[in-house]
């Protein structure tokens, strides 16, 4: 009997293409699996991380009483381009007063505080948020995601989930 016949099997019982396959699965698996590669990257390695302020700003906030469940001293989950970074502390709370343009009689504007402000579910809420983050040539990095002016993150806790926007970033020393 010979080892490999006229149709490429092996014996005569398997072919050598479905043995080729078989081994480059095995292969991966064992790769995968055994070999996993290093975890974190090479460039974190050495560098310290500092305080880092962010100021954000949601406006139109929907909910009746934000400053039930946004409280200063607590914690929230902080969401960057859709990266979980983890848990930051809420340093203050301001809420914005709602105001509207009205044209006055000489045909300028001037912000006055909106009549309607009490009955719409709309919130205006400037938040100060501190977390750790590495400090690169580039600015601040928080987990692994760089945080920029104009950035948009999501906040999330128990009872509520909504986005904002970066107006503000201090690295503290």
């Amino acid at each position: 009997m010979a080892i490999l016949d006229s149709k490429g099997r092996l014996f005569g019982k398997v072919s050598i293409l479905d043995l080729g396959a078989a081994t480059v699965i095995l292969l991966v698996i064992v790769g995968i699996f055994f070999f996993p590669g290093t975890s974190g990257s090479v460039a974190q390695i050495g560098v310290t991380t500092k305080p880092v302020e962010v100021d954000v700003i949601a406006l139109g906030m929907r909910g009746r009483n934000p400053q039930d469940f946004l409280k200063a001293g607590e914690k929230t989950n902080l969401i960057i381009r859709n990266q979980p970074y983890g848990q930051v502390d809420i340093k203050a709370v301001e809420f914005l007063p709602r105001t509207i343009p009205v044209t006055q009689p000489d045909g300028s504007l001037r912000a006055l505080p909106d009549p309607t402000a009490d009955f719409i579910f709309s919130n205006n809420i400037l938040l100060t948020l501190e977390g750790q983050g590495q400090v690169t040539n580039t600015g601040p990095v928080l987990g692994n995601v760089k945080i920029r002016i104009g950035n948009t993150v999501e906040l999330e806790g128990n009872t509520y989930n909504f986005n904002a926007s970066v107006v503000d970033i201090r690295v503290q020393d």
